[in-house]
């Protein structure tokens, strides 16, 4: 059994499709009409065939109620695995990325987490 698609809450598709690949440098795999929404999938440039990440309508209330008690509460809704944490931290940071916390190190791993503008709080980590 593999994980092929994995899923986070957006409030807006289309800004979150432009922050995910235009500010991450994710590659858009699918985006196909759904109803009023679209299924939108992204994967990672170093893995194109790997897990997709599904950009999910959070217009469910209980989506939305989740999705506004975690970033309430300052836990990151998924984690992405960097080579260099510190030097990603700096490009994103270039780039208007809003970080809630800085590289920190934890252990045998450094992690840092930022705000996608999309309504989630997302964890790097280098390990």
């Amino acid at each position: 059994m593999n994980i092929i698609v994995t899923s986070i809450f957006v409030q807006d598709q289309d800004k979150a499709l432009d922050f995910y690949t235009n500010t991450l440098g994710f590659v858009k795999k699918h985006d196909v009409p759904s109803g009023k929404y679209r299924w939108i999938t992204l994967v990672s440039p170093n893995n194109p065939e790997g897990t997709e990440l599904l950009l999910e309508p959070d217009e469910h209330p209980a989506a939305k109620e989740y999705q506004k008690k975690l970033f309430a509460d300052g836990i990151p809704v998924t984690m992405f695995g960097v080579e260099d944490i510190q030097k990603e931290y700096e490009q994103l940071t270039d780039r208007g990325v809003t970080f809630t916390m800085k590289p920190t190190k934890m252990g045998p791993v450094t992690i840092a987490i930022f705000d996608d503008t999309c309504g989630n709080l997302i964890q790097l980590i280098q390990q």
